[in-house]
């Protein structure tokens, strides 16, 4: 059975193939294929993910190439992680928003709608290469932002579900503070792709978060980087990503001073790349811890086991799939980030609570704006990325709008068809 990953070329794949490695009694799969169009960089990270398996002493057969339609050929499932205009364009989406007063960030905001410009088309067109050449494959999208991705993918009819790994870390750290094992922590977990709320921790059918918030409330604050009076107000763990939301003039601030996160990741691959092409390297670096993407590799395997493993394997897993009517104020066809029952016969969400109105009011704007986000994706013209930049909850103003609009298609116009 063969797993391809789109994008192997990238400093993440080593994280990859060390759970798969690591996790092999649970990995459905046999065959891991590396697909990237970079045969550089490509060779670099594929020596060293052979190395890591054969000192693992897995029988996991590594193949590498540069041709898409031979990479995901007759594969059983395709993982997605690209980054269309590399690290270059992700700095650009975190600095020319600051130009109008607005959160620099590659995922949310005017830089998450200027990669969803980017990624959409090239991830289309990646997917109905896998539609012809290995038509019963499961797409897992962890390319950010991860919800607009994965709509897209479903509007066109694909097999598809998105992947994050903000859940996976919640339940790692509650299990770990709990003293119990991670598979006995079942999470609320609910929102959109990076606007996320765990409401409550399930250990036994019990809710421990009263507890957590009790007893690690100030380590809470810290992680997620916003006032512990944020967590007595919502009685709920908001994503690190919400402190764009909720303390967005101070992010604004610390980012007009200070490095890029963009610059830190670039100098970080730098180095890990000069560390995998190393030949006696052959084990996971400490560095990559700093890469991000914590627990990709559990997330992933995971979520293939109970697709594509024994039924034995199926699980709850927290993923990005459509809506319909889990949060019934938002369209069917929107794509939604929570726990869901995964087994060889498909993926069905689990029941969702009603949303506090807190919560619920955000979730509504920011889907709204995704909705927008992927008709200028698709379809291009500056009124469809100044509509879903007045949209955004972050930007909202007609100047800051038209500004940012022209800001990002100048700094992306060789990525945009429409707009060259």
């Amino acid at each position: 059975m063969r797993l391809t990953v789109v994008g192997g070329g990238s400093t993440y794949t080593p994280e990859l193939v060390d759970g798969a490695a690591r996790l092999a009694s649970a990995a459905p799969f046999t065959e891991l294929v590396l697909v990237d169009p970079d045969v550089e960089r490509l060779d670099v990270v594929a020596g060293f993910a052979r190395r890591m398996l054969a000192a693992a002493g897995s029988p996991l057969r590594l193949a590498r190439t540069s041709d898409l339609a031979a990479g995901v050929a007759d594969a059983a499932a395709v993982l997605v992680q690209l980054r269309v205009g590399g690290q270059q364009a992700r700095a650009r989406d975190e600095t020319f928003p600051l130009a109008c007063g607005c959160v620099g960030q590659e995922t949310t905001g005017a830089g998450g709608l200027a990669k969803a410009l980017r990624t959409v088309p090239v991830v289309l067109d990646v997917a109905e290469v896998v539609r012809t050449r290995a038509p019963e494959a499961w797409i897992v999208d962890f390319t950010n932002p991860v919800g607009i991705v994965t709509r897209a993918l479903l509007d066109e009819g694909h097999r598809a579900v998105g992947l994050c790994n903000v859940a996976i870390g919640f339940q790692r750290l509650f299990a770990q503070w709990l003293g119990v094992a991670p598979e006995a922590v079942a999470l609320d977990h609910v929102g959109l792709n990076h606007l996320t709320w765990v409401r409550a921790v399930h250990v036994g059918g019990v809710d421990r978060l009263p507890e957590l918030l009790a007893t690690h409330r100030e380590a809470l604050a810290e992680r997620i980087e916003l006032p512990a009076s944020v967590l007595d107000l919502l009685g709920a763990v908001p994503s690190y990503y919400l402190r764009y939301f909720y303390a967005h003039d101070a992010v604004v601030a610390e980012l007009q001073q200070g490095a890029t996160r963009a610059e830190e990741v670039l100098a970080i691959e730098r180095a890990l790349l000069a560390q995998y092409a190393d030949p006696a390297l052959a084990t996971k670096p400490a560095q990559l811890e700093q890469r991000g993407g914590a627990f990709y590799s559990e997330a992933a395997i995971g979520l293939l086991a109970s697709l594509l493993g024994q039924p034995s394997q199926a699980a709850t897993h927290v993923v990005d799939l459509r809506n319909d009517g889990r949060l019934p104020f938002l369209p069917d066809a929107a794509v939604v980030e929570v726990p869901a029952r995964v087994d060889g016969t498909g993926i069905r969400a689990e029941p969702v609570a009603a949303l506090d109105p807190l919560m619920a009011g955000l979730v509504a704007h920011v889907a709204a704006y995704e909705e927008l986000a992927l008709a200028a994706a698709r379809h291009g013209g500056r009124d469809r990325v100044v509509a879903a930049l007045l949209a955004h909850p972050l930007v909202g103003q007609v100047a800051s709008a038209e500004r940012l609009a022209d800001l990002l298609i100048a700094g992306n116009r060789e990525h945009l068809a429409w707009a060259r």
